[in-house]
């Protein structure tokens, strides 16, 4: 049984997790039901949409690895926002991260919140960004917002946790192969997970 707060539970065979990669979710979550979307918003949507159609999950918990200059290392954030970080059309007179032509807002609203778990806004770019400037959000990842829009337009519950291995600077890449291993262990915590 999966625990949102004190009145929303979900069993374990009713949720799809979803991680970029099976590095991120280690041995921890063998006899669940995973999905591993590849790297990138492409990959992701790809890959959950057609799991969708398949699985019918009634929660999508989205686990991977973040940057963070606002988080430390090693903490795990409940992402409940998101920002497509690398949509920049403001060339034809739209807003940073606003997607011309489309019903969406620039920070998209949905994530459910896990009760106890510190929470954040996550930028989302097919980039490792290791030069994070930006207050719009305070997480970044390559696959959490193209996640978010799928589960909302198919109105599914999302619930989002972000391990922050680097600090989205200079040192991301050497820090993030150190502690992505370390992740599995603090989401199955973190789930109570048995």
């Amino acid at each position: 049984m999966i625990s949102i707060n004190q009145v929303t539970f979900y069993s374990t065979d009713d949720v799809l997790f979803v991680f970029a990669l099976a590095i991120e979710a280690g041995k921890t979550f063998d006899q669940y039901t995973t999905l591993f979307t590849g790297i990138g918003k492409v990959n992701a949507s790809y890959e959950l949409t057609k799991a969708i159609q398949v699985k019918k999950p009634k929660l999508i918990i989205n686990l991977g690895s973040a940057g963070s200059n606002h988080f430390s290392k090693g903490d795990v954030v409940c992402c409940t926002q998101f920002v497509q970080r690398d949509m920049d059309v403001r060339g034809l007179g739209y807003a940073l991260y606003e997607t011309p032509f489309a019903d969406v807002p620039i920070i998209l609203p949905y994530g459910l919140e896990k009760q106890g778990v510190r929470v954040g806004t996550c930028g989302t770019g097919d980039s490792f960004d290791t030069s994070h400037a930006t207050t719009q959000y305070n997480v970044v990842d390559m696959e959490a917002y193209a996640l978010a829009l799928i589960a909302k337009k198919e109105d599914i519950p999302f619930l989002c946790l972000k391990y922050i291995s680097d600090g989205a600077d200079d040192n991301a890449a050497d820090d993030w192969t150190v502690l992505v291993h370390k992740a599995a262990v603090a989401f199955a915590e973190i789930l109570e997970l048995k």
